[in-house]
């Protein structure tokens, strides 16, 4: 069977959905098509799953805090089959409402694997579809390395199908889901130690905030292992065995998560039969309207490799709906200035310019930074002592706010309203003029005096 749409949109994540109701709305015909759940990573194997076994996680430090302000609670055991039979339900929850508000908005929902057989022709099954215009959505899924016994650990994927809590294990990587999810685990109780390629983590990160993290993780027992290489796994009696290329081993590990990247789907789609381009990583270049090499096709989302971040592949689907749909012919996603949250332990908030960046854009005599340190209220008579860090990054005589990072408790929820300020060109002397909500680790960031010159990281 042959069918025809306006739009046609491929795979289920949150940017396709976003785009096939925002498409609807307008009166478009739309279709999508998704062969797994509805909600692709971010609800499925990654932000809302993740998220409530931070909020778990956060609830043991809670408790472990509890006596000093006078609590007694008697046990700190924690039962992973509970934790993980309500999360996956509010997983499948999710699935459900994402699936019922496509049918409800007129978006035809196919279920099936798309693949190419020409520039605007998808096969799925044994049905053909054709439309004016084709969204890959497709986003993407980890890497596994290629040595040997590396198919002894699991990925990020695998770590939400986990029946029980692995008590002693290796988390490789230094990206957001190595620290988010090496954090997690050791707030649950688990015993954890992270292999880093490099001498840091969180690489593109400004260095205030990696260097804090680093600190704050070690602190709460997490081992480091820094410039090493992997050179093969086993698995032993005693547990997985770890040799690194130094011949130095770590052994006796119920657990192995690799969080060293991830790669866009392109290769599942036979993109060769559209003529669309594709970077040697997989990733498909766009141009700023979210449009391929080819015509009538575009990309969103992680597949296009710019920012893996949720919302921003909504953003751009709605926008590039607006703009096919909507008759807003300039509206575009502008990927400047977008706020992103770590939810590791501590959070960490950030938007703008790293310190580098900034220096690098402008010029060193052009850049100052505020900074601050402190202790929380929160912290201030706890056994278990956790900083909070912030920066403001400015430029120019007005000193216009080019970058804001925060990292210790509250981080998460304070970014979004100063991202506002940031987004909107906010200056130091804004800040300044702004009362303060007391007490609060927010405040800080209104109330801030120390500046120094910039020096760039190199």
């Amino acid at each position: 069977m042959n069918r025809h749409f306006d739009l046609l949109v491929i795979g289920g994540g949150s940017g396709g959905v976003a785009m096939s109701n925002r498409a609807s709305s307008y009166g478009a015909k739309c279709a999508l098509i998704e062969s797994g759940r509805i909600g692709g990573t971010c609800v499925n194997v990654g932000c809302v799953p993740k998220k409530v076994m931070w909020n778990g996680a956060n609830l043991m430090h809670a408790i472990e805090d509890a006596p000093d302000y006078g609590i007694s609670i008697a046990s700190q055991k924690l039962d992973w089959v509970t934790l993980r039979r309500q999360r996956d339900q509010h997983v499948l929850d999710l699935n459900g409402i994402y699936e019922r508000n496509l049918i409800k908005n007129g978006v035809e929902l196919i279920h099936g694997t798309a693949r190419f057989v020409g520039p605007k022709t998808i096969k799925a099954g044994t049905d053909t579809f054709t439309a004016e215009h084709v969204v890959v959505a497709v986003g993407g899924r980890p890497i596994v390395p290629e040595l040997p016994g590396a198919g002894f650990g699991i990925t990020s994927d695998g770590f939400f199908e986990l029946a029980a809590q692995p008590m002693k294990v290796a988390v490789v990587g230094g990206g957001y889901t190595a620290v988010e999810i090496a954090g997690l685990l050791r707030a649950l109780g688990s015993e954890v130690t992270m292999l880093l390629r490099r001498a840091h983590f969180l690489n593109d990160f400004d260095p205030m905030l990696r260097e804090e993290l680093m600190a704050q993780m070690q602190a709460d027992g997490i081992g480091v292992i820094a410039q090493t290489k992997i050179a093969k796994v086993e698995k032993t009696p005693s547990g997985l065995r770890i040799t690194q290329e130094n011949g130095e081993v770590v052994e006796g590990l119920d657990g192995l998560l690799w969080a060293i990247g991830r790669r866009p789907n392109t290769d599942r789609l036979d993109l060769r039969a559209t003529g669309v381009a594709v970077d040697p990583a997989g990733a498909i270049p766009t141009d700023a309207y979210q449009a391929t090499n080819v015509a009538g096709i575009y990309a969103i989302g992680d597949v296009i490799g710019k920012l893996d971040l949720t919302p921003v592949a909504i953003a751009a689907g709605r926008r590039l709906a607006d703009r096919l749909f909507g008759g807003m012919k300039d509206r575009k996603l502008d990927y400047q200035n977008i706020a992103t949250v770590l939810f590791t332990h501590p959070p960490i908030g950030t938007v703008g310019m790293t310190e580098d960046e900034a220096v690098k854009a402008h010029g060193a005599a052009e850049v100052k930074v505020y900074e601050t340190r402190f202790t929380p209220m929160y912290h201030a008579f706890t056994r278990r002592k956790v900083k909070c860090a912030m920066k403001l990054v400015v430029t120019g005589e007005t000193e216009k706010i080019v970058g804001c990072h925060v990292i210790g408790p509250g981080a998460d929820e304070l970014m979004q309203g100063f991202a506002v300020a940031v987004h909107m060109g906010a200056t130091k002397r804004d800040f300044d003029d702004t009362v303060a909500i007391h007490p609060t680790v927010a405040e800080e960031l209104v109330t801030m005096r120390g500046s120094r010159d910039a020096v760039a990281q190199g």
